[in-house]
């Protein structure tokens, strides 16, 4: 039976293409806000297990095409880039058929003392910021031809931008992309050729098998039900070991269920099925002659000497060190280059390590009919694949590979579904983007009489061997576990003297923060250059942040203000206000985008100003994406009032993008305050690191305070995102900056409110505005006509009138008057407000604000003559005894 046919059955999801097309590729499910099917290839070893001569073959064939259609000279001046996670093993395959290329792979794990020679985003990945890091920057700045390869070549996006990038800092002649399946819709096959014509080079297109995927009408939804359905259901299992057999293999999940193994609150030791797992403390290693020796027990639990050994009475499994005896000086993979010379060196000594993996396995597997798995681990693909392949030729038994990901994917035991079973199991290399978990799919239930795990020597680390890791995991499901740990390789760093200390930077800053983590956004939506406050307690009455604040005690942001609860009242305000202005923020969205587009880069990096930016940039991504299939990167930062803008934020973008490409971006101006300190922090940040480029030119969705040029209108209207805080905006707290949390080389702080989950509406405030995309494109490009041939030089009367309203209302400090409808909201949810002041004859624009004002006690005043449609006025002078104008006292 197909393993798609589950989905497809299902969904209605139609695979087309080439004769076989079925036998490469499966469907599963996974939540996704972008596309719920995920496309399972037979053949590239990450999901499912394949034979080891299978998966390399398929890329060494596709390398001597590469190579056929370069030709020898060509060839030998070609680059091999494959992508992390899935085809670093399969860009490595390519470039042996290839033959005189180098490798290269990008990655995820920063290495310390390796400058990034170029970075990217992936738009439907799980953790999206992808490094390179070659220990000769010389490979990525030839002019030979780089060949760059996918496991699934779809829209193209990743690729292509990848491509855009490195292209502008080093042209070539010739790109070349190599991919398993091409599967790019009938809309998408003419963008190539665009493209190369667009960027005056020859990009030429090899893959084993081409189709595509027809999708009917409201097949995302469908699938996220799906999805939803079987996960609340425990469709995928919630058993953390399964009924077992006494050959160690798992006993079938139901009828539409998986099995999803994963530690339960019954604790280490105990499975759903009340099978018992023990563990051992200690260490089994293989000796000369593959004999397993047994150390004595008595180590630390959860130290890296630890064997973990897991039974149910007949039968038990201790994970056994095989020392491989790796050459010296061979990479582990791609991630800093790979060489001719080092596979030919790689080659001479597989056959040596792989004897040694088999004498230590079962005799049922080295002489009879067993079958083993090799697993990798993760972006370690390559080297686990050459030993399965050479492994493979000396045994008798069934050699398997696979590998793990960090990759989500619901299991569901169906012959018709290509993922059955998944283990669940924490991260075990430190990874930079903080832990997480991390599975193996098709392994629980596949009867595989040993697993050979093949793991570098940085994931070699005690949750690898505690007793809810990967080797324990695997121990519930195979009566024999063997560990290699190939050696990590770093490039030598050439001695440096130190840096004065008044210049001395943080070698690594952190990468940026992103969701499920932080904040409910999509992990591509936004990366957060932010720091995780969480769990300090930060907040303060509003009246006592007042008080401090205006006496000089404390700034605005060495604290938070109690998150606002919105009532039911409100909350319907809020989703009426979004029904009625959905159409005209997207028209301010699209305006915004291609103004940007053409004006400041065609290939912006956009930096939200956090957290008001924040909506607003996901939403220019988007419209990227709509207009022009563009997947730009997306970071917010923080900016402080009187503090200015978080330097290490800007030191990471430099070291990462182009500072020219960046596009500092805000939801609107009030009376450009903050314009203003952005213009002063650039400089200031010039004067002190040297680095240049960053424009401090805001781009905002609505300009009424005519601070900036680049805007989507100069209207001051509602803009939904302005009516609440966290909740919809990530559930991400304003921006936090205290001495004794925020050091010299931290990022500033935030909290992220996980509790306010159920009220949280961020995604539906993005999908309401961005699913009117379609119906303003017209309205759009006539805007934008109109604006690129209107003076939009800066007039500043917003700053004009608050000063005037400052002094005719007795405040004398325009910090105080918060002009514009977004503004005066925020004086109502966050300070303690004085009057509010309105537009005569202003409607349903300010109906929250009304209501904000009643439940604060605080009066609404009518002015004929307002710039602005609202002013909000905090209480000047304020003090926890202070009255209003009118006597009373001020209600908080």
């Amino acid at each position: 039976m197909w393993s798609g046919a589950w989905v497809a059955e299902r969904l209605g999801v139609e695979l087309v293409g080439d004769e076989g097309l079925g036998e490469l590729l499966g469907l599963a499910l996974r939540r996704n806000p972008k596309r719920a099917h995920l496309l399972v290839s037979n053949v590239l070893g990450k999901h499912v297990p394949q034979s080891p001569a299978v998966v390399y073959g398929y890329g060494f064939a596709l390398g001597l095409r590469v190579r056929d259609l370069l030709g020898e000279d060509e060839a030998r001046r070609a680059v091999v880039l494959g992508y992390a996670e899935t085809a670093t093993g399969l860009g490595h395959s390519v470039a042996d058929g290839v033959g005189l290329a180098p490798c290269l792979h990008s990655t995820r794990r920063p290495v310390e003392g390796v400058a990034p020679a170029g970075g990217f985003e992936e738009a439907h990945s799980h953790a999206t910021s992808h490094l390179l890091l070659p220990e000769n920057p010389a490979l990525l700045a030839g002019d030979g031809p780089l060949v760059l390869v996918d496991d699934e070549f779809s829209t193209g996006n990743t690729i292509l931008n990848t491509i855009r990038d490195l292209h502008e800092r080093h042209p070539r002649e010739r790109y070349v992309i190599v991919t398993l399946v091409d599967m790019r819709s009938a809309a998408d096959l003419g963008r190539l050729t665009d493209f190369a014509h667009e960027i005056n080079t020859r990009v030429d297109l090899v893959a084993a098998a081409s189709g595509t995927v027809r999708l009917p009408e409201g097949v995302l939804q469908k699938g996220q039900a799906l999805v939803a359905r079987y996960e609340s259901t425990g469709g995928p299992g919630d058993s953390a070991a399964p009924a077992q057999d006494l050959a160690g293999r798992a006993a079938p999940a139901g009828p539409g269920e998986g099995l999803d193994d994963r530690p339960t609150s019954a604790g280490p030791g105990v499975g759903s099925a009340g099978q018992a797992v023990s563990v051992e403390l200690g260490v089994a290693s293989a000796g000369p002659e593959g004999s397993v020796e047994q150390a004595a027990s008595g180590g630390s639990a959860g130290s890296a000497e630890q064997a973990v050994s897991c039974g149910s009475g007949a039968r038990r499994a201790a994970a056994v060190r095989v020392e491989l005896g790796w050459p010296g000086g061979v990479p582990d993979g791609g991630r800093h280059g790979f060489t001719p010379e080092h596979r030919v060196r790689l080659e001479e000594a597989l056959p040596v390590m792989a004897e040694r993996i088999a004498e230590a396995l079962p005799v049922g597997v080295r002489r009879g009919s067993g079958r083993v798995l090799v697993l990798g681990c993760e972006e370690l693909m390559y080297a686990p694949l050459r030993l399965g392949v050479a492994l493979e030729k000396i045994v008798d038994g069934e050699v398997r590979y696979s590998t793990t990901t960090r990759s989500p994917v619901l299991a569901l035991d169906d012959p018709g579904y290509a993922i059955r079973t998944r283990l669940v199991f924490p991260s075990h290399d430190n990874p930079a983007d903080g832990p997480g978990e991390r599975y193996a799919y098709n392994v629980a239930g596949a009867g595989f009489d040993a697993v050979v795990a093949v793991v570098d020597s940085l994931a070699d680390t005690p949750e690898l061997h505690a007793p809810d890791g990967l080797l324990a995991r695997l121990a519930a499901h195979t009566p024999s576990v063997l560990l290699a740990v190939v050696p990590s390789y770093v490039p030598p760093v050439s001695p440096v003297l130190p840096a004065p200390p008044s210049t001395e930077r943080p070698s690594m800053l952190s990468e940026p923060l992103r969701g499920p983590d932080f904040s409910s956004y999509a992990p591509d939506e936004v990366g957060w250059l932010l720091q995780d406050l969480s769990d300090t307690r930060l907040e303060a009455p509003t009246e006592e942040r007042e008080e401090a604040i205006q006496s000089g005690g404390a700034h605005y942001a060495e604290s938070l203000p109690v998150e606002y609860q919105p009532s039911p009242q409100y909350q319907e305000l809020f989703h009426n206000a979004l029904g009625t202005s959905a159409v005209r923020i997207a028209q301010a969205v699209g305006a915004v985008t291609e103004t940007v587009l053409a004006e400041r880069s065609p290939r912006p990096v956009l930096v939200s100003l956090a957290r008001a930016g924040t909506p607003v940039g996901v939403l220019m991504r988007r419209w990227a994406q709509h207009r022009h299939g563009l997947d730009l990167p997306h970071y917010a930062v923080s900016i402080v009032r009187g503090r200015g803008i978080d330097a290490n934020a800007l030191r990471w973008l430099a070291a990462h993008h182009d500072p020219a490409d960046v596009v500092f971006v805000d939801g609107w101006t009030g009376k450009g305050a903050i314009t203003r300190e952005l213009t002063q922090a650039v400089e200031e940040f010039e004067t002190s690191d040297g680095i240049t480029g960053f424009d401090p030119e805001i781009a905002v969705l609505a300009d009424p305070g005519s601070c900036v040029r680049t805007y989507g209108t100069r209207e001051d209207f509602l803009i939904p995102s302005a009516c609440l805080n966290s909740t919809v905006s990530g559930l991400i707290s304003r921006t936090v900056l205290r001495a004794d949390l925020v050091g010299e080389h931290d990022y500033h702080g935030a909290k992220f409110y996980r509790e306010l989950a159920g009220v949280d509406v961020s995604v539906d405030f993005l999908d309401a505005v961005s699913a009117r995309f379609g119906e303003v494109d017209q309205a759009v490009d006539d805007r934008v006509k109109e604006l690129l041939s209107t003076d939009r030089t800066p007039t500043w009367e917003g700053w004009a009138a608050v000063e005037r309203i400052s002094e005719e209302y007795g405040i004398h400090d325009v910090n105080l008057v918060k002009p514009g409808v977004g503004e005066a909201t925020r004086v109502l949810l966050r300070r303690v407000p004085w009057k509010i002041l309105a537009r005569a004859g202003a409607g349903a624009d300010l109906d929250h604000v009304r209501l904000l004002a009643e439940q604060r006690g605080v009066p609404v005043e009518e002015v004929a003559e307002l710039p602005y449609t609202c002013v909000g006025l905090i209480h000047p002078k304020y003090t926890r005894g202070a009255t209003g104008a009118d006597g009373k006292a001020v209600a908080v």
